[in-house]
């Protein structure tokens, strides 16, 4: 489970209080890709506006899929089981596609593999500068975080088990961030 301690332990480290994360303008967008919006970056969504509210903190978020199946758009059953097991409810979603707007709207875009973010930035070259995995923002690798469509549970539960480690180290470093 996402440790919410902790990610209260690193902001309060870097001076971000409640209180002072109240006083930001506008919130730091930050965009989730993978490859078809039905499991990883949605989850990583799903966890990141959880964490980002306990202590609130000046973050928001979406996400977005790069080759979105137009015949199937619902969240994958594993990680809808996995993520109503801490209390949320992913049955409204439809994946959505990454449009240009997206991303020039976000201020930090975070893709689930290397290869994502190949493809990202050539399809949306003045995104560059913005654009990480959430492992080489997070912690400096190069760690992709693999599909686990079509896989077992316990492939979803590594997935799972990768977002809660990286998660709060990225939203602590993009809460330290002021938006462009």
């Amino acid at each position: 489970m996402v440790s919410r301690r902790r990610l209260l332990a690193l902001l309060s480290a870097l001076g971000l209080s409640s209180r002072g994360a109240s006083r930001a303008a506008e919130p730091i967008k930050i965009l989730f890709v993978d490859t078809g919006n039905t499991g990883r970056s949605l989850m990583a969504e799903t966890l990141a506006r959880d964490l980002a509210a306990r202590p609130p903190a000046p973050l928001v978020f979406i996400s977005r899929g790069l080759d979105v199946d137009p015949f199937d758009e619902s969240p994958e059953a594993n990680a809808r089981i996995l993520m109503a097991q801490r209390g949320f409810d992913l049955s409204l979603h439809r994946a959505r596609r990454l449009e240009a707007s997206d991303a020039a709207h976000a201020d930090l875009i975070l893709t689930m593999t290397p290869e994502h973010a190949r493809k990202l930035v050539a399809a949306h070259p003045d995104a560059r500068a913005k654009t990480f995995t959430l492992a080489r923002y997070a912690t400096g690798s190069d760690e992709p975080i693999p599909d686990a469509w079509g896989k077992p549970m316990e492939a979803y539960r590594a997935v799972v088990a990768q977002l809660d480690r990286l998660l709060p180290l990225a939203l602590a470093k993009a809460a330290r961030v002021t938006p462009s």
